[in-house]
């Protein structure tokens, strides 16, 4: 059970947290955007593909804290 500045403090990490996961991922799509992306992965498809590889970047997170 958490006290209330803990709580506090596991919120405020996981919003920018988020947060921050929200901007890598817009900024991989305005990158797709400019980018020569063949034709059969417009779309859904490359945006299913970047939030995998993200995905498996914020993995490597997983286990820091406690």
């Amino acid at each position: 059970m958490l006290n209330l500045g803990q709580a506090l403090v596991y919120a405020f990490a996981t919003s920018l947290g988020y947060g921050l996961a929200m901007v890598i991922f817009a900024g991989i799509r305005e990158h797709l955007a400019l980018m020569n992306v063949p034709k059969s992965f417009k779309g859904v498809p490359i945006a299913i593909i970047s939030v995998g590889i993200l995905a498996l970047a914020f993995m490597g997170f997983s286990g820091m804290v406690k």
